[in-house]
């Protein structure tokens, strides 16, 4: 489990105190003067260096010394004692013979103002060229690690070096153009035109970087696999032995360097590895399932670049109407802020939302052709209006509802009229239906319904193309019956007779039965027998 960094108490005291500006520059001094390799300062030192960090107020003796104690009394100054000088008056002593030099604390006190600063005045970005140096270095660490030279080491460590670097620097500017972009989203701005012409260019910006983003990240994570492949610990123990720490004795400056720069590969693999994550102090799975960040971060960009579109669809949608819904009612809470009366508020109500009593705006004259169009309606002949307008709403007395008629016969009627339908259709096909194979002239007499029937089926069979053997199938619209026609070797001749007439046409062979009936199949000899 992560802890939570335990900052000193007086580190940064000296940002919040009424001198803070005057604190600031002495620790700026001492950064100046550890810029030039000297580690100790006198207070005439000190005062000639304010000048060169941009103090130019004047500063007494004694607030210069007072500050420099106060400093040493945080712990961010170290006081060193020259006795080997000499000194007439205690004055004298405290200006030349006191040297004063920045602690550990005190140095981690002035990057972090440094570092603050540079956040304030930098501007975050999305460097796709970071990500291909990121994918460069690993590459070059794997083949490294390929020989086993140990005059390799320090490349290996200086290439870890710049490796961290480029993550520190991803990391850094990929969380501050994030920031950014999340403002930018909130932001309303009043010059509309400026404001679509910044939220065009971020879309394009997005855009360019999330276009190639995902390869990039891939390849990242193929080169992270390629050197993981030589194990993790190895690479820490070979940037180890080219670092060239100092062997102080007593000292262990390895097991720290070496728990950083575990940290630092978990951190590159949280961005870039997918799957599951390893532990680094054994290389073995921990088996944790992780989500590259890198993918998170094209995520946010395409919701970005989605955010953004929206937010310009709108202002040019604003920009379009000459006014809005949103600027109707704003003007009309400044106008009842200043009305002089509640009666008149009252009054701007009625008129802005036409929730008065009155409900007869709509009727009019009977021969509204009578009145020209432009007379005033106070002019105009009365119309008139209903007593119930106002009571109940309506205008006239409504009669009541007529009766609901009984459908209940029209029902039954319509049921014994498909019921008869049915049979009489059902008879139709039993009378039609054959045992096999025969010839039209043996149906015989066959009344009408059935004579219609047979008709259909015949000009179904005969719209069909005949098969191999000469047959030919159709089946009825509603796939019950199906029919089988074969035309007559012979040329003989059928006459059929109903109740309202004959048929006179080719003797065909015919099969008329339900479709998948066995007898669908009728051998030919079947077909002999009823030509004989």
């Amino acid at each position: 489990m992560t802890e939570l960094p335990q900052v000193p108490p007086e580190m940064f005291r000296f940002t919040t105190t009424e001198r803070a500006d005057l604190h600031t520059a002495v620790l700026c001094a001492f950064g100046e003067a550890g810029e030039r390799f000297e580690t100790a300062l006198t207070s005439e030192e000190v005062h000639e260096r304010l000048r060169s960090v941009g103090w130019y107020a004047p500063v007494a003796d004694h607030e210069l010394s007072g500050t420099l104690k106060q400093l040493a009394g945080w712990g961010l100054l170290d006081v060193i004692f020259n006795h080997a000088g000499g000194f007439a008056t205690a004055e004298e002593y405290e200006r030349k013979n006191l040297h004063y030099a920045l602690t550990a604390h005190g140095e981690a006190a002035l990057a972090g103002v440094q570092h603050a600063m540079a956040m304030l005045d930098s501007a975050g970005a999305l460097q796709a060229a970071v990500l291909d140096a990121i994918a460069e270095r690993l590459e070059e660490l794997e083949v490294l690690l390929r020989d086993p030279d140990p005059g390799r080491d320090r490349r290996i460590f200086t290439g870890l070096q710049e490796l961290e670097g480029h993550l520190d620097a991803l990391r850094a500017n990929t969380r501050r153009f994030n920031s950014e972009l999340q403002r930018l989203l909130r932001l309303e701005g009043t010059d509309l035109a400026t404001f679509h012409e910044v939220k065009s260019a971020v879309v394009a910006y997005l855009q360019e970087f999330a276009t190639n983003l995902e390869q990039r990240g891939e390849a990242i994570a193929a080169a992270l696999e390629r050197v993981e492949e030589h194990g993790v610990g190895v690479l820490h123990a070979r940037a180890l032995d080219g670092a060239d720490l100092p062997r102080a004795p007593g000292a262990d400056h390895a097991t720290p360097w070496l728990a950083a720069r575990a940290a630092r590969w978990e951190g590159l693999r949280s961005w870039f590895a997918d799957g599951t994550r390893t532990d680094h102090r054994t290389d073995h799975w921990a088996g944790e399932r992780v989500v590259p960040r890198v993918r998170q971060l094209h995520n946010v960009a395409r919701r970005a670049i989605v955010a953004l579109l929206q937010v310009l669809d709108r202002i040019t949608d604003s920009r379009r109407r000459s006014s809005s819904a949103a600027a109707d009612f704003r003007t009309l809470a400044r106008w009842f802020a200043t009305a002089p009366a509640e009666h008149d508020a009252h009054r701007l109500w009625d008129a802005a939302f036409g929730l008065g009593s009155a409900r007869h705006a709509h009727l009019g004259h009977p021969d509204a052709e009578l009145i020209p169009s432009g007379v005033p309606w106070s002019e105009a002949e009365p119309v008139e209006v209903s007593a119930l307008l106002r009571s109940r709403g309506r205008t006239e007395r409504m009669g009541r509802t007529g009766r609901v008629r009984d459908v209940a016969e029209l029902r039954a009627g319509r049921r014994s009229r498909a019921e008869k339908e049915r049979a009489e259709l059902e008879a139709a096909w039993a009378a039609l239906a054959t045992t096999g194979a025969m010839r039209l002239s043996q149906l015989g007499v066959l009344d009408h319904e059935a004579f219609g029937r047979l008709l259909d089926l015949l000009g179904r069979a005969l719209a069909e193309r005949p098969d191999a053997t000469g047959r030919r199938r159709a089946v009825t619209s509603d796939g019950r019956v199906e029919i089988v026609l074969r035309a007559p070797g012979d040329g003989a001749v059928a006459v059929l007779r109903t109740s309202e007439g004959w048929f006179r046409g080719p003797d065909y062979l015919i099969d008329v039965h339900a479709p998948g009936d066995s007898r669908a199949g009728a051998p030919a000899a079947a077909e002999h027998r009823a030509g004989a």
